[in-house]
C-alpha cells in the first residue's frame, strides 16, 4: 500500500489560524468529493473555529481514565477502521494520555500515513525539537511537548499560516483566542510583541530553509546548472594567506544586507603546488567564518578557477568574493591569475567582487589558472615552439652561415625551449623535425636526406639524445610537482579527518556531505549489509538519489570490511582518488560505531542510574520507612490490647507517637514521589506573582516552635514562582537546617532583593560542610557525615534544588561566617520573569500542544508558626 501524504500547517504562535486553515482545506476537499474526516480537532471554544466543524464527519474520540479524570484522545483504531482518504489531526506535538496506543500524536499520524491515509495536521514553531533552546531563550518557556524536526521535514507539503504580531494581539484582545480572564496575563507575558516577532522570524526562516531544500532537490533532479538567485549565497575564495580574514568579514557584511544571506568559505587544495597554505591560518579562518554564521569547505581541484566556479554553481551561489592578486607586476606574463579568470568565466549569473587588502602585490599571488601537469596553455605554447621553431630557425640560418656546430646548438636551443614549455612530446617533435631539417639544409650533401660524413651522423644522434633527455627531465619535474601538490591536498584532508577523530565532532551525515562536496559527487551513502530479507540497509545518506539498495548501483563503491560499503554517484573517480576515499570510508565507519556506542552508553547510563536509585530506594524502604511503621504498629497494638489499662496520659503519648510516625512517613513518601517526578521530568508549574511573606511562613509549620527566626520584609518585590514548589523547597531547607543546628540555636530564614532577583537564605550554626562536599549533598540519597539511619532517605536537598531549578532559580550552599552552613535559594523577581528558564510560565501557563491545563503538585499542608 502506498504511504499517505502529510500536509502541515505551521504557525508562529497559538491563535494565528492553523486549525481554521486546516478546516477550510477540509471543506474544499469535501466539496470536490474527497472522503475527508475529522480524526481529532481541538477548537478551544473559539466560535469561528467551532463553526468550521459543521458539515464534516467526526470520528468519535477514545476516552481514557487518568488521575480520577476522564480525558479524550484520537481513536487510531477507529480511524484505521473507517479508512478515509484524508484525516484531520490537530496539534501534531501533543503528548497522549498514558495508556494510549502511542506516546506522541505524531506517532499516531505516522501510523495513519503508513496505512495509506493522507493526513492534514498543525504545529507551532516552538514545538520543533531543534528549536527548544532558542524558543526558551526568547520566551522563557521550555516546551516539553515536541515533535522531531525530521518528521516535519518529511512532510509532502508545509504551509505557513502567518499573522503579524499586532494582528494577533488584536485577536487576543477581542477574546478570539483565550478566555477574557486570561487575556491580560497572556498579552503581558507570552504574547508580548517582542516574543511574537521573534517566533514569527523563526517560523519564516525555518520554512525558507525547507523551501531551499526543495529547490536544491529540484535542481539536482533536473540537473539545473544555471544559478537561480533566490537568496544571496556568497562564496569566499581563500588561499590560506592572511588576507582571508578580510575577505570573510567583507562577505559577512554583504550577506547581512540581504535577508537570509549565507557565506560559504572555500579553500581549493591542489594546483601545481606553487602556493602553500598555512594550516594554522586556515584553522583561524575556519573559526572566524563559523563564528560569523558561515560554513567552511575544503575542496580538491587542480584548476583553481574552474573548481571555484564549479563549487559556486553547485551551491547556487550568487556572488564570489576574491582578494586582489598578491603577485607582482612582472608575474602577470605567466597568465591573468585566478581573480581575472574567475571574473572572465563567471558569466552573467555570478557577481565577482575583487577586494583590496594589505597583502596585494607583495609577491607570490594566487596560482595561475592551469590544467593537469604543465597546464593547457603551456602545452600549447610548447607545441607551437616545437613545430614552428625549427623551420623558423632554419630559415634564419639560411641567411647567416654559421657552420654545422652552431646550427646544431641553435636548433638544440629550440628543442630545449619546447621541452621547458610543453614537456616530452613537443620536445620529441622538435628534436625529430630539427634533425631532419639539419640533415637536409646543413650537412653534406646539401638538400639531400643522406649524410656523407659519419661524424655528422654522430652529431645528429647526440642532438636528438640531448633534446629527448632535457624533455624527459622537464616532464618528470612537472609530474613530481603535480604529485606533490596532490599529496599535499590529500595530507590536508587526512589531517582534517584525524582532527575530527580526535575531537569526535563530525556526525555521519556531515562526514558524508564532506565526501560528496570534496569529490564533486551528486550523492553519498554508507550501506550496511543486512539479512536475506534486506541485503543492504542505509546507515546514512546525503544528496539526491543516493544508492540505498546495493553498492553496485553506485558509480563508485568502496567496501569497508565485510558488512559496510561507501557508495557515491555522479561520476567515476580516477584510481588515485580512491586512497583518500578509503580514508573517508574508514572514518565513516568510525563515526557510525561511535554513534552506536554513544547510544548504548546512554542506555547503559540510564539503566545504571535507574539501578542506583532503585537500590538506594530499597535501602531506604528497608529501614527508614520500616522504623516509623514499626512504631505505629507497636502503638496501635498497645492501644488495642485488653491486658493493660492505659491512662489518659499514656493514650495521648501513644497517639502522639502514631501521629509523629505518620508525619515521618508522609514526609518520606512525599520526597520520594517528588524525586521520582523530577527524575522523569513530569514536574509542571503554574507560575504566578507571589509575595514571599505569604509563602515562607507556611513552610515553617513542620519544625518545632522557636527553632526558626524569620526575617522576610513586606517591602520585598514579588517573585515569579510556583507557590507550592517554593514552599516545599523552603520547608526541606529549613528542616535540614534545624536537624543539624545545635540545640537552642535557632535557624535564621531571611530574604533580600538584588538586581532583579530575590534570595532566600537559610542560615544554621551546625558543623558545616567542606567545599568538596557542597555539591554532593544535593545528590539523591545522600546523607552527609554520620547522620543516623532514621534521619531520612537523603532526598530533601535534592528535591529542593530540583524544584528551584524547575522554577528558573538556583540553590547553592555557602559557609556561614563563624561556622555553619547557609543555603541560598535564588528566584527571579516578578519584574524579570520574562527571561525565565525551563518550565516557567509567567502569569499564564504556556500553551501546550494538548491544550489541557497544566498540573502542579499541591503544597504541603503546614500551618504558619
Amino acid at each position: 500500500m502506498a504511504r499517505g501524504k502529510l500536509r502541515i500547517h505551521l504557525g508562529a504562535a497559538p491563535g494565528v489560524g492553523k486549525t481554521y486553515a486546516m478546516l477550510s482545506e477540509a471543506h474544499r476537499r469535501v466539496e470536490r468529493g474527497t472522503d475527508c474526516v475529522v480524526a481529532f480537532v481541538e477548537h478551544y471554544d473559539r466560535p469561528r473555529t467551532a463553526a468550521m466543524l459543521h458539515g464534516l464527519e467526526e470520528i468519535p474520540r477514545r476516552q481514557l481514565d487518568h488521575r480520577a479524570a476522564v480525558l479524550t484522545e484520537m481513536d487510531v483504531d477507529a480511524v484505521l477502521a473507517r479508512s478515509p482518504r484524508v484525516a484531520l489531526v490537530d496539534e501534531l506535538a501533543h503528548t497522549n494520555v498514558p495508556g494510549s496506543r502511542n506516546a506522541k500524536r505524531w506517532q499516531d499520524v505516522d501510523e495513519l500515513l503508513g496505512a495509506g491515509i493522507d493526513v492534514i495536521s498543525t504545529v507551532n514553531i516552538q514545538h520543533l525539537e531543534s528549536l527548544g533552546d532558542v524558543v526558551e531563550s526568547i520566551t522563557g518557556v521550555r516546551q516539553h511537548e515536541t515533535v522531531p524536526d525530521e518528521f516535519v521535514r518529511r512532510a509532502d507539503q508545509i504551509e505557513l499560516v502567518d499573522m503579524s504580531p499586532q494582528a494577533l494581539r488584536r485577536r487576543m484582545a477581542h477574546g478570539n483566542i483565550y478566555a477574557p480572564d486570561k487575556v491580560d496575563a497572556a498579552l503581558s507575558n507570552y504574547f508580548r510583541p517582542g516574543n511574537l516577532t521573534a517566533l514569527r522570524e523563526l517560523a519564516l526562516l525555518w520554512v525558507a530553509d525547507r523551501v531551499d531544500e526543495y529547490l536544491k532537490q529540484y535542481r539536482s533532479e533536473h540537473r539545473v546548472s544555471a544559478i537561480w538567485g533566490s537568496r544571496e549565497r556568497i562564496v569566499v575564495g581563500l588561499t590560506g594567506g592572511p588576507e582571508g580574514r578580510t575577505l570573510i568579514r567583507r562577505a559577512a557584511r554583504l550577506a547581512e544586507k540581504g535577508a537570509g544571506g549565507e557565506v560559504l568559505a572555500v579553500y581549493i587544495a591542489g594546483g601545481d603546488g606553487l602556493t602553500s597554505a598555512s594550516p594554522k591560518e586556515l584553522a583561524v579562518q575556519r573559526t572566524l567564518v563559523e563564528d560569523l554564521g558561515g560554513t567552511f569547505h575544503h575542496v580538491v581541484g587542480d584548476d583553481v578557477p574552474a573548481a571555484l566556479l564549479d563549487f559556486a554553481r553547485g551551491a547556487n551561489a550568487t556572488q564570489i568574493v576574491l582578494g586582489s592578486s598578491r603577485r607582482k607586476a612582472w608575474q602577470y606574463v605567466f597568465g591573468p591569475g585566478v581573480g581575472a579568470t574567475v571574473a572572465r568565466d563567471s558569466g552573467s549569473d555570478l557577481d565577482v567582487h575583487i577586494v583590496t587588502h594589505e597583502e596585494a602585490a607583495k609577491g607570490r599571488g594566487l596560482p595561475v589558472a592551469r590544467g593537469a601537469l604543465l597546464g593547457r596553455a603551456r602545452i600549447m605554447w610548447g607545441w607551437a615552439v616545437g613545430l614552428a621553431g625549427p623551420p623558423l630557425m632554419t630559415v634564419l640560418l639560411g641567411t647567416v652561415h654559421l657552420g654545422l656546430a652552431n646550427d646544431m646548438l641553435l636548433l638544440l636551443t629550440v628543442t630545449v625551449a619546447a621541452a621547458l614549455l610543453g614537456g616530452l612530446l613537443p620536445a620529441l617533435a622538435s628534436a625529430a623535425l630539427g634533425s631532419l631539417l639539419l640533415n637536409y639544409f646543413s650537412t653534406e650533401p646539401l638538400h639531400r636526406w643522406t649524410v656523407a660524413d659519419p661524424k655528422n651522423i654522430v652529431a645528429i644522434v647526440i642532438f636528438v639524445g640531448v633534446g629527448v633527455s632535457v624533455a624527459s627531465v622537464v616532464d618528470l619535474a612537472a609530474r613530481r610537482t603535480h604529485q606533490a601538490a596532490r599529496l599535499r591536498a590529500e595530507s590536508e584532508i587526512l589531517s582534517y579527518l584525524a582532527g575530527n577523530v580526535l575531537r569526535g565532532e563530525t556526525s555521519l551525515e556531515a562526514l558524508l556531505e564532506r565526501v560528496r562536496e570534496t569529490f564533486g559527487m551528486e550523492s553519498a551513502a554508507l550501506l550496511e549489509r543486512g539479512d536475506h530479507l534486506a541485503p543492504w540497509t542505509c546507515a546514512g545518506r546525503v544528496g539526491a538519489g543516493p544508492p540505498v539498495e546495493r553498492p553496485e548501483d553506485a558509480d563508485v563503491d568502496v567496501p569497508v570490511g565485510d558488512r559496510l560499503a561507501l557508495a557515491l554517484t555522479g561520476r567515476v573517480l580516477p584510481a588515485e582518488d580512491r586512497r583518500v576515499l578509503a580514508a573517508f570510508a574508514a572514518q565513516a565507519v568510525v563515526v557510525l560505531d561511535r554513534r552506536r556506542l554513544q547510544e548504548e552508553a546512554d542506555q547503559a547510563r540510564t539503566l545504571a542510574e535507574g539501578n542506583r536509585i532503585r537500590t538506594a530506594l530499597l535501602a531506604a524502604v528497608s529501614h527508614d520507612l520500616r522504623t516509623p511503621l514499626a512504631g505505629i504498629k507497636a502503638a496501635v497494638s498497645s492501644l488495642r490490647s485488653d491486658d493493660v489499662a492505659w491512662s489518659e496520659e499514656d493514650r495521648a503519648e501513644l497517639l502522639e507517637g502514631i501521629e509523629d510516625g505518620a508525619d515521618r512517613l508522609d514526609h518520606l513518601v512525599g520526597n520520594l514521589l517528588d524525586m521520582s517526578r523530577l527524575q522523569t521530568g513530569t514536574v509542571t508549574l503554574i507560575i504566578r506573582e507571589t509575595d514571599l511573606d505569604e509563602v515562607v511562613p507556611m513552610a515553617l509549620g513542620g519544625v518545632p516552635a522557636g527553632s526558626v527566626t524569620l526575617d522576610v520584609r513586606e517591602t520585598l518585590p514579588m517573585v515569579a514562582v510556583d507557590a507550592g514548589l517554593l514552599e516545599r523547597s523552603v520547608a526541606n531547607l529549613v528542616e535540614n537546617a534545624v536537624k543539624y543546628s545545635p540545640h537552642g540555636t535557632p535557624v535564621l530564614v531571611s530574604a533580600s532583593a538584588l538586581a532583579g532577583r530575590v534570595e532566600v537564605r537559610v542560615v544554621d550554626r551546625g558543623p558545616g560542610v567542606p567545599d568538596d562536599a557542597k555539591e554532593r549533598i544535593f545528590e539523591p540519597f545522600q546523607r552527609y557525615g554520620d547522620a543516623p539511619r532514621g534521619a531520612g532517605v537523603g532526598l530533601g536537598l535534592a528535591v529542593a534544588r530540583g524544584f528551584a531549578e524547575a522554577m528558573g532559580g538556583t540553590l547553592d550552599a555557602e559557609d556561614t561566617p563563624g561556622g555553619g552552613l547557609t543555603m541560598v535559594l535564588t528566584v527571579r523577581a516578578a519584574e524579570d520573569r520574562g527571561a525565565a528558564r525551563p518550565g516557567l510560565s509567567t502569569g499564564l501557563a504556556p500553551p501546550t500542544a494538548g491544550g489541557r491545563p497544566q498540573e502542579h503538585p499541591a503544597p504541603p499542608e503546614r500551618q504558619a508558626s
